[in-house]
């Protein structure tokens, strides 16, 4: 715990995930006071064409209230 999950389009490179994720795993410590083994970060690569259905209406219209930062393509819920 915790436990972060990022949402992208497939295309970036291992070494572009990597370098995501321990930045990620730093911002946690630094900022939240978990040490490193606490820490689990995972990719889900979803295709641009899903990406209205599997992102877009669960995990952001659907918790939007929860959002830390919204995004600037979505209108936000009425």
């Amino acid at each position: 715990m915790p436990h972060v999950i990022v949402k992208l389009w497939p295309s970036k490179s291992e070494q572009q995930k990597q370098a995501l994720s321990d930045f990620i795993a730093q911002g946690v410590m630094d900022h939240l006071g978990y040490g490193e083994g606490a820490i689990s970060i995972g990719f889900d690569e979803v295709a641009a064409d899903d990406w209205e259905d599997q992102v877009v209406k669960p995990d952001i219209l659907g918790k939007w209230p929860s959002l830390s930062k919204q995004p600037g393509y979505v209108d936000p819920p009425s």
